[in-house]
Order: C-alpha cells, then sequence, then structure tokens
C-alpha cells in the first residue's frame, strides 16, 4: 500500500504542472493583450496621420480600431481573472507542498521509530539469551 507522503507527493507534482499551465496561459494572453495594444497605436497614428493606407477608408479603421479596443479589454479582463488564478493555485501549491513535508516527515519518523523497534527488540533478545540466572539467596 502506498503512502500519504507518496500520495500527496503526486498530488504537489500534479498541481505544480496545473500551476504551470496556468502561467502559460497567462502569459498567452499577455501577448494578445500588447499584440491588440500594438495594433491599436498604429490605428491611433494611422488615424493621426490622415491618410488612410490603400484600399482604408478613416471609417473603415475607426472601425476596426473600436473592434480593437473591445477585443483588447476583454483580453486584459481574461487576463485578470487568470492572474488571480495563478495566485490561488501558487497559495495551494505552497499549502500542499507544506502537507506533504510533514506527511513525509511522519514517513521517516516512522520508520525510523520501526527501524530502532528492530534493532532494540534484536537486542532485548540477545540479553535474554545471555542473562544470567538470578541467585536464590537473595538477602
Amino acid at each position: 500500500m502506498e503512502s500519504r507522503a507518496d500520495k500527496l507527493g503526486r498530488i504537489v507534482s500534479l498541481v505544480k504542472l496545473q500551476l504551470r499551465l496556468s502561467e502559460w496561459q497567462l502569459a498567452q494572453l499577455r501577448q494578445q493583450e500588447r499584440t491588440m495594444q500594438d495594433e491599436q497605436a498604429w490605428l491611433v497614428g494611422t488615424l493621426n496621420e490622415g491618410k488612410a493606407p490603400a484600399g482604408s477608408s478613416s471609417d473603415s479603421i475607426a472601425r476596426r480600431l473600436n473592434k480593437t479596443s473591445v477585443g483588447a479589454r476583454a483580453v486584459q479582463e481574461r487576463a485578470s481573472m487568470q492572474l488571480d488564478k495563478v495566485r490561488s493555485e501558487t497559495r495551494r501549491v505552497k499549502q500542499l507542498e507544506e502537507v506533504a513535508r510533514v506527511a513525509l516527515a511522519d514517513k521517516l519518523r516512522d520508520a525510523e521509530k520501526r527501524s530502532l523497534e528492530d534493532i532494540t527488540g534484536t537486542h532485548a533478545a540477545v540479553r535474554d539469551l545471555t542473562r544470567r540466572p538470578a541467585s536464590r539467596n537473595k538477602p
């Protein structure tokens, strides 16, 4: 049967993997946010110059800027929620690591106790075999 410490160790590993995935998702959302901000900056610059790129009108650029702004806000909101998730998962990992550390210490303490019992049990058996018979004439 597997010990509690081993099970907790596997749980900690899985939760750490979940945390890494959440951090990766947050990084992806931040990258999307930067891309949208760059696009917004380019669109604003294009509108301010007064010269629309070939095949685009200032109205189409304004619509695109509006759409990009809405998308950027949505990505920003998702990134904020993902950051909260990463923080809570980080706390959970730390708590589970502490529980696993305590369980491992208990497991090691139990193993040491059993080892000491085995050793002292062996020595007690040896003492019993070598014990001298008690004198019957005790004062």
